[in-house]
């Protein structure tokens, strides 16, 4: 028997997700799957560390699935997920509340320190092809003792990390899967890899945490 593959993408067919699809088939260590194929899916028992969802996700199914979601992260794993919530499926998790814009200055990303965000200018991830708003167009109430990474012009925390709602870690982004800004040659191109990066080393963290309890 195969090893399984560390990441488990769920595709959820959108146009926009095409590019994050192909790189996971070409990916050794990601498993693609249809996300209607997710109810019949072992995904307990599959080996999978990670758990990657887009803002094109079924949220209605997701909201079906919060159990399993919930099971998996007490596992010591990782879900990613990057969008709107609109359904509570997320262990921790509040509603993606739109911004008030009056400006496209109140679009303005300020990047904290995090080794995901390494090396990124504010403006690169702000604009895109000259137009502010496409990376992130709100926030996320963050959990209690949840890390904040990246907040907008008027401190709404984009991203966070929470490791306090299960066993797991989640990351709650309110824009694009982070994991497709590799193709990008502005600094914003140094974010796929290090988020990458980032989920493994915290996938070893959780399991030594796990240990010594």
């Amino acid at each position: 028997m195969s090893n399984p593959s560390d990441f488990l993408l769920l595709d959820s067919g959108a146009n926009f997700s095409e590019q994050t699809v192909r790189d996971g088939h070409n990916d050794p260590n990601m498993k693609v799957l249809d996300q209607y194929d997710f109810d019949a899916y072992d995904l307990l028992n599959a080996g999978h560390k990670f758990l990657i969802l887009d803002e094109f996700i079924d949220q209605e199914l997701m909201l079906e699935h919060k159990d399993r979601i919930k099971a998996f992260l007490d596992q010591g794993n990782i879900l990613f997920f990057g969008g709107q919530l609109f359904r509570y499926w997320i262990p921790g998790a509040s509603l993606f509340v739109p911004k008030t814009i009056h400006s496209y200055l109140d679009y303005q990303v300020t990047v904290l320190d995090h080794p995901i965000f390494k090396g990124v200018v504010s403006d690169d991830v702000t604009y895109n092809k000259g137009v502010a708003g496409f990376f992130s167009r709100g926030h996320h109430p963050v959990p209690e003792g949840a890390e904040v990474l990246l907040r907008l012009a008027g401190e709404e925390p984009t991203t966070y990390i929470d490791r306090h709602s299960s066993q797991g870690t989640i990351i709650v982004h309110a824009g694009r899967n982070l994991l497709k800004y590799r193709h990008v040659v502005s600094s914003a191109g140094r974010i796929g890899e290090q988020f990458y990066r980032f989920l493994y080393e915290e996938h070893q963290s959780l399991q030594l945490r796990r240990v010594q309890v």
